[in-house]
């Protein structure tokens, strides 16, 4: 059993539509540098693209944000001066980190902001220093737009990053 690392910051967050959902990826973008590393948890539908799309607006990348299932990866390259976004989709990797590591994350997390999908067991080991969002909903309620999210940022990056104004 690991024990919980002490550089960590949690946020919890009630989002009511796919509309907010996005706009918390654009404010989530405003905290993120390159060399981040953002995990996404929750069911099938339950919203990881909507914020990855808003993300990829906030830190104005080009190309739009889409699923990568079928590629397993993708990059978007900034638009501006900012580092390009790496959208990950783990959830058809089965293999762990031997799958993850032919897509060489760990060369591009440097200069990159990394947002996986379905990531837990498979990317931990990248960095200590990550933001996991876990979004939950209603449970077998299928019209229900309100997700409630957690955000936390683990090591000593996210200790201080501020994540409280993400609701706001």
């Amino acid at each position: 059993m690991e024990a919980a690392p002490h550089n960590q910051a949690e946020t919890e967050l009630t989002v009511t539509s796919p509309e907010q959902m996005r706009e918390l990826g654009r404010r989530l973008a405003k905290l993120l540098r390159a060399g981040d590393l953002v995990m996404l948890s929750g069911e099938l539908g339950a919203g990881k693209t909507t914020l990855t799309r808003g993300l990829g607006e906030g830190l104005g990348v080009r190309g739009a944000v889409t699923s990568p299932t079928f590629v397993i990866a993708r990059v978007h390259p900034s638009l501006g001066d900012g580092p390009p976004l790496v959208h990950v989709d783990a959830y058809r990797l089965g293999g762990g980190l031997d799958e993850m590591e032919d897509l060489d994350l760990d060369v591009s997390l440097p200069d990159s902001v990394i947002v996986v999908e379905w990531g837990e067991g498979k990317v931990e080991e990248l960095t200590e220093d990550r933001l996991q969002l876990v979004i939950h909903r209603a449970v077998g309620d299928t019209t229900d737009e309100v997700r409630h999210v957690t955000v936390t940022g683990l090591g000593e990056r996210w200790a201080e990053a501020g994540l409280a104004a993400l609701s706001a």
